[in-house]
């Protein structure tokens, strides 16, 4: 679903439908540690890009809403978690090391054509 910053985002979550006025980030409410998510939240969130970047059914985001200096600038934190090989990933738009070394080569996709 489109996000109130127009990025796609699978944990987004909107109904307008007769009447309903309902918003929601649904990684963020998964997380109790985390502030209310709140629409402009999404205009800073760099979910969308992950997952964009990195689409590996077996990487799982943790999202975390906090709060900057005296109370202002928001931001979201997000932290990932291979499910596969359970250890966490430093760089979630890359994705997890041990998934990456587990893909067959090109030579071994296409052949030894030389």
């Amino acid at each position: 679903m489109i996000n109130p910053a127009g990025n796609e985002c699978q944990f987004y979550y909107e109904d307008f439908f007769r009447g309903q006025s309902e918003q929601e980030c649904r990684l963020i409410r998964r997380n109790p540690r985390s502030l209310s998510w709140q629409p402009n939240d999404c205009s800073h969130c760099p979910v969308p890009d992950i997952l964009q970047a990195n689409s590996s059914p077996d990487l799982v985001l943790e999202g975390t809403i906090k709060k900057g200096i005296f109370g202002m600038n928001r931001k979201v934190e997000v932290k990932a978690f291979c499910s596969r090989h359970l250890i966490d990933v430093d760089q979630p738009h890359v994705g997890c090391p041990r998934c990456a070394k587990e893909r067959p080569g090109l030579q071994e996709l296409f052949g030894d054509e030389s």
